[in-house]
């Protein structure tokens, strides 16, 4: 968020203002929230489902990136918001694996 172009023609506008970030990166703050909720509410992750929320992303910039075609603001906000979702799941996952490393790390050490 804090490197988004801001170009006039990826951004949203209300009431003949831009929004202060492209729809991209709107898409994946509103994914950050909803992540979180998710997360809090659900419990429940699944690694492949997580990193398959990131497809969609990837398709869309490399076919923008190579001139297969220009992206509409929805579809880039669609795909930030799976895209947000898919962090802060995957965020979740790193922490809990680097937490049971952890333990198992110390567990190991106290037998020594």
């Amino acid at each position: 968020m804090f490197l988004c172009h801001k170009m006039p023609q990826r951004s949203f506008f209300y009431k003949g203002k831009q929004f202060p970030i492209c729809a991209r990166c709107t898409g994946i703050l509103v994914g950050y929230g909803i992540g979180i909720l998710y997360i809090c509410l659900i419990h429940k992750t699944h690694l492949v489902y997580e990193l398959g929320l990131m497809i969609p992303i990837a398709i869309d910039g490399i076919g923008q990136y190579l001139g297969r075609w220009e992206s509409t603001n929805t579809r880039r906000f669609v795909t930030g918001v799976l895209a947000g979702i898919a962090t802060v799941c995957l965020f979740r996952f790193a922490a809990y694996s680097g937490l049971n490393a952890g333990r198992e790390m110390n567990a190991w050490l106290k037998s020594r």
